[in-house]
């Protein structure tokens, strides 16, 4: 005879599951940002580390009707936590649904060669298939798939002018139609939600570095990252998201789109500055340049990490503790 438990008789409920906090982290991508790199690193570390990683099939909506934020605000916060949510999609208020605010956190990069990435992607796709650009702008007409990168920007082409160039500051300003508009608006209130929302936002161009900080803030989610990104097996996939037959513009194109971006690159500069503060913080060198008078991408930018310096300025972990109360 098989009777029923008395252990709970005894003993009460087994205790909840204690959650890592934070348990719920959002990673609103921005495109051509290094995303489908990191976003192959948190399915193995997913699986590694046992967290939810809640993925969407859909690339092309960043911007949402009310109905459509509510709606998914309450599809992510009811995920088993701990979760992380990942999306092209632009900041998403979620205490104004009467929500929790999850954390966030996201990589930029040098907004004119994100843009010159985009831009050759769409028309020749990456090292995964000849393809695979077909699929994503099946209706692209071949006359405006060969169009010379030069005369789109030098002819002023909507897709090489504002505001199709106002793309990486939506992503932190948020959801209100004003955010979309090119202007001192939208770029202070997007410089408020990093300071208030993200944990994190780092540069591409200091890629392991920015690992090094999420496995630091993050090490339920982030544990080992950088060892499985340096692995050759992984940088063989990540080799494959590699853009296809980008050319450099000429110099006067050049200039002309970094006028045209003069907001995004404010907010390109000032993302970097607060994240050699963060560096810093934590003992990681980084080269202090004032803005130049020429895109980053022209500069080369080490992607490793340099020797530690000491600093005994504030000690780490009340500092962290600090961030995740804000």
């Amino acid at each position: 005879f098989v009777g029923n438990s008395t252990y709970l008789d005894d003993h009460g409920p087994p205790p909840q599951k204690v959650l890592p906090f934070p348990s719920q982290v959002v990673y609103n991508r921005v495109g051509k940002c290094g995303s489908r790199t990191v976003v192959l690193l948190l399915r193995i570390l997913s699986e590694k580390h046992g967290f939810n990683l809640v993925t969407s099939d859909i690339h092309n909506k960043t911007r949402l009707t009310k109905n459509e934020q509510m709606e998914l605000i309450k599809n992510i916060s009811t995920a088993e936590q701990p979760y992380l949510f990942t999306r092209h999609v632009h900041f998403l208020n979620f205490s104004r649904f009467g929500g929790d605010q999850p954390v966030y956190i996201n990589i930029i990069r040098d907004p004119v060669s994100r843009f010159l990435s985009n831009y050759f992607f769409r028309r020749f796709g990456d090292w995964r298939g000849e393809q695979n650009h077909m699929i994503r702008t099946p209706n692209m007409r071949q006359e405006e798939r060969y169009l010379d990168i030069n005369v789109c920007i030098l002819e002023n082409y909507p897709e090489c002018s504002n505001p199709r160039l106002f793309y990486i500051i939506p992503y932190f300003c948020g959801q209100h139609p004003r955010c979309r508009e090119p202007g001192e608006w939208a770029l202070e209130r997007a410089k408020l939600n990093v300071n208030e929302n993200f944990l994190l936002v780092g540069i591409l161009e200091e890629l392991e570095d920015v690992l090094l900080l999420l496995e630091r803030f993050l090490p339920h989610y982030f544990k080992d990252v950088l060892s499985i990104y340096k692995n050759p097996e992984h940088r063989k996939l990540g080799n494959l998201t590699v853009t296809v037959k980008k050319t450099v513009p000429s110099p006067e194109a050049i200039q002309i789109l970094y006028q045209r971006m003069r907001y995004e690159y404010e907010f390109y500069y000032y993302v970097k500055e607060q994240f050699h503060l963060l560096k810093r913080k934590f003992g990681l060198k980084s080269h202090i340049r004032k803005p130049s008078p020429r895109p980053e991408f022209f500069i080369p930018s080490p992607l490793e990490t340099e020797e530690p310096i000491n600093d005994e300025e504030e000690d780490d972990e009340k500092w962290l503790e600090d961030i995740y109360k804000r």
